[in-house]
C-alpha cells in the first residue's frame, strides 16, 4: 500500500516541481527584460520562505557591499551580546575626533561635538540610517573588520569579504572593491538570521535586528518603491559615488519583503559599473522587487 502511494504521488511531486520551475523561470525572464538595454550589471537572488534560491543572475559574481556590510556588523555585535561580552546598554564615546569630514553621519549631524550613546542607540544609527561614523566605532570596538569577516567563516558562510571599515571604503575608489558579496551570499546570510535554524542569535538579539531593518530609512526608492502602500520590507542598502567617467559602483539593495501574513521572501540587488544615473539605478531595483512580489503574491513555492 505504501509503495503504491508513493507511485501515484511521485509524478504529482515531480510535476509540481516542473510547474515551479516554469513559474520561476518566466520569473527570471520578466527580470532580465527590466534589465535589457541599461548600462550596468546587476546581480540578483532571490529566495523564497523556506531560504531556497529560486533567482539567480550573476549570482556567483563579486559585487561591492558598501554600507550592506552593515548588517553583518550589527548581526556579529550582537552574537557579542548574546554571549555577554557585549551589552546593548554600555556606554560609548564619540569623540570629536571621531568626526570625520566628509564621510555621511547623522549621529555627526545631531552632535557635532560629540556624545556618550548606548550600544544599542549606535547600533540603531548604524542599521536604520546608515550612520558610518557609528559603523567605524562600533568596528573599533570589536577588533575591525576582520573579526566580522572571520565570524562569518566560522559559520560556514562564504563569498563574503569584509575587510575594510568606512573610513577606508570611502577614502578611494578602489578601496570599496575589497568588501564584497556573492548576491547568492547575501541572500543566504540574510535567510539564514531570520529563520535562525542555526540559533545565530537569541530571541532578543533577532527581533531587535530586524526590528532596525524594518526602520530603515534610506533607499525608499529600492526595493519598497513600487510596493503596495504598507509593505513590510526588512532591508539594508549600500550606495557608492559616482568616478570622473560617470560609473557608479554600488546601488545596492537586500532584505525580506513581506507579502502577506504568512508569506514573505528574500531579495538581493546589487546594480554595480553603472553609467546610469540615480534613478534608473533605483528604479532598475523597484521593478525587480514588483515582479517579484506579483510572484509570490500569486505562487506558494513552499511544497507542502
Amino acid at each position: 500500500m505504501k509503495k503504491m502511494l508513493i507511485l501515484i504521488f511521485l509524478p504529482m511531486l515531480l510535476l509540481l516541481g516542473t510547474v515551479q520551475g516554469q513559474e520561476a523561470g518566466i520569473l527570471k525572464k520578466n527580470i532580465l527584460n527590466i534589465l535589457e538595454g541599461k548600462k550596468a550589471k546587476v546581480g540578483v537572488s532571490i529566495a523564497d520562505q523556506t531560504g531556497k534560491n529560486i533567482i539567480t543572475i550573476h549570482g556567483k559574481d563579486r559585487f561591492p557591499l558598501q554600507s550592506v556590510f552593515k548588517f553583518h556588523v550589527a548581526a556579529y555585535i550582537l552574537s557579542k551580546v548574546d554571549q555577554q561580552e557585549l551589552s546593548l546598554e554600555q556606554k560609548i564615546q564619540i569623540t570629536s575626533t571621531d568626526l570625520l569630514p566628509n564621510i555621511y553621519s547623522p549621529i555627526k549631524e545631531k552632535f557635532p561635538k560629540g556624545t556618550v550613546m548606548s550600544l544599542k542607540e549606535i547600533l540603531e544609527y548604524v542599521v536604520s540610517k546608515s550612520d558610518n561614523i557609528g559603523c567605524d566605532v562600533l568596528l573599533r570596538l570589536i577588533g575591525g573588520p576582520q573579526a566580522v569577516e572571520s565570524f562569518f567563516l566560522k559559520h560556514k558562510f562564504s563569498g563574503i569579504s569584509i575587510k575594510i571599515n568606512e573610513e577606508r571604503q570611502q577614502a578611494s575608489w578602489d578601496a570599496q572593491f575589497m568588501n564584497w558579496s556573492y548576491p547568492v551570499s547575501a541572500t543566504e546570510v540574510m535567510s539564514a538570521f531570520y529563520l535562525n535554524g542555526n540559533q545565530l542569535l537569541s530571541e532578543h538579539s533577532h527581533s531587535l535586528l530586524w526590528q532596525m531593518m524594518t526602520d530603515t530609512e534610506t533607499g525608499p526608492a529600492r526595493i519598497k518603491g513600487q510596493l503596495p502602500k504598507g509593505t513590510i520590507v526588512r532591508h539594508k542598502t549600500g550606495t557608492s559615488g559616482t568616478n570622473s567617467v560617470g560609473i557608479t559602483s554600488a546601488v545596492n539593495d537586500v532584505g525580506l519583503v513581506v507579502v502577506t501574513d504568512r508569506k514573505f521572501f528574500f531579495i538581493s540587488i546589487f546594480v554595480s559599473d553603472s553609467k546610469e544615473n540615480m534613478d534608473t539605478n533605483e528604479k532598475i531595483i523597484a521593478d525587480i522587487a514588483k515582479v517579484a512580489w506579483e510572484f509570490f503574491e500569486v505562487h506558494d513555492t513552499v511544497q507542502k
